[in-house]
C-alpha cells in the first residue's frame, strides 16, 4: 500500500501533516461560519417572511430595505467580497491572512444567502396553518416558533445542508487568497508547483466533507419527517 501511494501521490505523501492541518482549517472555517451565519440567517429569514406585504407583521420599509440588502450582497462575487472586506477583517481580527480572518467575509457572504433560503423554506408553510393559529389567538412570537419554525423544519434542514455545502466551497475559494485550508493547499502546492496529485487529493477530501454533511442532513430529515 505504501508503495502504491508513493507511486501515485508522491507529493501528498511528503506533506501529510499539511493535509491534516488544512483539513482542520477547512472544518474550522465551515463549522464556525455555519453556526454564526446560521443564527443571523434564520433571524433575517424570519424577518423577511413576517414583514413582507400580507405577512404576519407587515412592515413595508423594513422588508424592502432588508430584501434589497440581501439581493445586493448575494450578487457580489465572493472573491470580490474578500477584497472589499479587507479593511473590516483587519479591524476585527488584525490580519487578513489565515482561517480566522477568513471567517469575516465567509460569515458576511453566507448570511444573505442563508436568509433567502430560510425565507423560501418558511414560505412553504401552508397559509391555512398560520391562519388557524391566528384564529386560536396565538401570539405572533408563538406563530413564529410553533408554526413557521416547527412546520418548516424539514425545509430548514434541507436549505441548511445546501448552505453548508456552499460554505465548504467558499472556504476553498478563500484559500486561494491566503485563508488556509484545503483550497490554499490545492492552489499553493497543487497549482503553483504543478503537483497535480495534491490538487486531486484536496478535492477528494472536500468532496468527502460535502458527502458527510449531505448524509447527516438526509438522516435528520428522515427522522423529523417520520
Amino acid at each position: 500500500m505504501q508503495t502504491f501511494l508513493q507511486t501515485y501521490i508522491p507529493n501528498v505523501m511528503e506533506i501529510p501533516d499539511e493535509f491534516i492541518q488544512a483539513t482542520k482549517d477547512t472544518i474550522y472555517m465551515s463549522v464556525f461560519t455555519a453556526l454564526i451565519a446560521g443564527i443571523f440567517g434564520i433571524f433575517f429569514g424570519v424577518v423577511l417572511v413576517v414583514t413582507r406585504p400580507g405577512g404576519l407583521l407587515p412592515q413595508r420599509t423594513i422588508f424592502n430595505v432588508l430584501d434589497k440588502i440581501v439581493n445586493i450582497v448575494r450578487s457580489i462575487p465572493f472573491i470580490i467580497l474578500l477584497s472589499l472586506l479587507g479593511t473590516v477583517t483587519r479591524a476585527i481580527v488584525h490580519t487578513t491572512i489565515g482561517a480566522t480572518a477568513a471567517l469575516v467575509p465567509l460569515i458576511i457572504g453566507t448570511i444573505p444567502f442563508f436568509a433567502r433560503q430560510i425565507e423560501i423554506a418558511l414560505l412553504e408553510v401552508g397559509p391555512g396553518v398560520v391562519e388557524a393559529a391566528e384564529a386560536m389567538g396565538t401570539s405572533p412570537l408563538g406563530i413564529i416558533f410553533r408554526v413557521y419554525l416547527k412546520e418548516g423544519l424539514p425545509g430548514i434542514v434541507r436549505v441548511s445542508a445546501l448552505t453548508i455545502i456552499n460554505i465548504i466551497g467558499l472556504t476553498a475559494m478563500a484559500g486561494a487568497v491566503g485563508a488556509g485550508g484545503l483550497g490554499s493547499l490545492a492552489v499553493t502546492r497543487g497549482y503553483n508547483r504543478f503537483q497535480t496529485d495534491v490538487t486531486w487529493v484536496a478535492m477528494l477530501i472536500i468532496l468527502v466533507l460535502v458527502f458527510i454533511s449531505q448524509s447527516v442532513s438526509n438522516l435528520i430529515i428522515k427522522k423529523i419527517t417520520h
